[in-house]
């Protein structure tokens, strides 16, 4: 569900500094990339504080750490926090073969870091499509995890699969107009990941993305980064991924073993969300019964921007945060 500008990528480009999420303007000059070689490829990894470690998985696929970075730098005061790039993405070196790009080597990646920082045990915060790869080390690793927090997340590729479709007959609906032209140049056999395409999806507006404020504009690094990667998402996603998830995308699902995770869970959803839907979202109070499932009523895909106090709040409960 790229939306290269709409959807996704929009989401991620316009990072709240609210005064709750980011009270630190400056957060990304308290942190320092260094970068890892991991499987013969340079990983950008950023650290910094003491405690217990918490990893934070951005979305797409195909953004960088920035955006996770800009809402939670600040939490180094009480935690060791951890934001990296994926391989492809952001300051990380491109795999030589896209077929690199995957959940399961994403995956591979986190235990490699986990491993390269010496932690025992790591909790994990995704958001989006990096709800993933956190579901899925959880269930690879669940010795290793300690508390895991899934933000607007995704239990599986039907899921993503349905989330498309959803947001389809939304834009279909509302936008009849530009649909026309969609259906046009689908019939001559262009993909999503094309032009002219891709631009003219990217263009229908994004209120299914937000309850509020569509125009959110934010916090990102003053140094040049690569803050999406479009041959990940097709290669994750698939080329046509708009329409028809295909990729290692395809082959997730994890709704028959959410409940033998044993780590502290907590799931977070908006209720104006288009990206992951309601519909799907609660589906995780049946296949994850043990988890704490909360509801923000005025929220879309980024709670943490629409609703910050409730959110923040609820996040430092969480981690127990005082």
């Amino acid at each position: 569900m790229k939306r290269v500008i709409s959807i996704f990528r929009l989401m991620f480009l316009f990072i709240s500094i609210s005064s709750f999420s980011q009270k630190d303007p400056d957060i990304f000059s308290k942190f320092e990339s260094k970068f890892y070689v991991i499987d013969g490829y340079k990983i950008n990894v950023e650290v910094k504080g003491s405690g217990g470690p918490i990893f934070f998985l951005p979305g797409g696929p195909g953004n960088s750490h920035d955006y996770m970075q800009a809402n939670f730098g600040q939490y180094y005061k009480t935690h060791t926090v951890v934001f990296f790039d994926f391989l492809g993405r952001g300051k990380s070196d491109n795999a030589k073969d896209k077929a690199e790009y995957s959940v399961e080597n994403d995956v591979a990646l986190i235990e490699s870091l986990r491993k390269i920082l010496k932690f025992d045990k790591i909790s994990i915060v995704g958001h989006s499509y990096g709800t993933v790869p956190a579901q899925a080390y959880t269930i690879k690793y669940p010795n290793r995890v300690d508390k895991l927090m899934l933000i607007s997340g995704f239990h599986s590729g039907t899921m993503w699969q349905a989330n498309c479709d959803s947001y389809n007959r939304y834009a279909k609906t509302h936008f009849p107009e530009k649909w026309k032209q969609v259906d046009s140049l689908r019939s001559l056999g262009y993909v999503s990941s094309q032009e002219p395409l891709k631009s003219l999806y990217a263009g229908i507006p994004t209120k299914y993305v937000y309850y509020h404020n569509t125009s959110i504009i934010g916090n990102s690094p003053k140094e040049p980064y690569r803050n999406w990667a479009d041959d990940v998402y097709t290669t994750i996603i698939g080329r046509d991924g708009d329409f028809d998830v295909s990729g290692s995308m395809v082959n997730q699902d994890y709704r028959q073993q959410l409940k033998d995770v044993t780590a502290k869970t907590l799931i977070v959803a908006g209720r104006y969300d288009g990206v992951s839907t309601p519909e799907f979202n609660l589906q995780y109070k049946t296949f994850m019964p043990q988890a704490e499932f909360v509801m923000f009523e005025q929220s879309g895909h980024n709670p943490y921007l629409e609703e910050p106090e409730k959110f923040y709040a609820l996040f430092e409960r969480f981690f127990d945060i005082k």
